[in-house]
């Protein structure tokens, strides 16, 4: 397989793999609303495969961009557009926009969580600070279980 071939299907692995985790923080929002805390700890652990997986995508993006520029001794900044430009390729056109509007996606989306999670912990802070209002003074009411001279 020619290097750009590895570059196109890494690409495609990255999209495949970056609108995984575009579902799952839409699987976030909708635990986020409905206080679901055992949802979020779920898709938190699922989240954090996904994000290893695409890491090891994106390196070997890097490795395989690396040999393709050595391959054809190019010198300068490689893009998508580049790669476009030098092959003629019109897939990299195609999977720059698919991968740019996904990464949008997810970018919206940890934004929207983001305040969703700042406006629970808000709800959480004032519910305990209401209650803590009502508290009897705590100091000294421990149980002693065992008391060494």
């Amino acid at each position: 397989m020619k290097t750009v071939d590895s570059i196109k299907s890494i690409l495609i692995e990255l999209i495949s793999g970056y609108r995984m985790l575009l579902n799952v923080l839409r699987k976030e929002r909708e635990c986020l609303i409905n206080l679901d805390a055992a949802g979020i700890e779920n898709l938190s652990k699922e989240k954090d495969t996904i994000i290893l997986r695409l890491q090891l995508f994106e390196e070997e993006r890097g490795r395989l961009t690396a040999k393709f520029i050595t391959d054809n001794n190019i010198t300068g900044n490689m893009s998508l557009q580049r790669i476009y430009e030098l092959t003629g390729d019109n897939s990299f056109q195609v999977l720059e926009s698919q991968l740019l509007t996904v990464l949008q996606s997810i970018e919206d989306m940890n934004e929207f969580n983001r305040i969703l999670m700042e406006r629970s912990i808000n709800f959480v802070k004032n519910a305990a600070n209401f209650l803590g209002s009502f508290a009897f003074n705590t100091k000294n009411r421990g149980v002693v279980l065992s008391k060494e001279a």
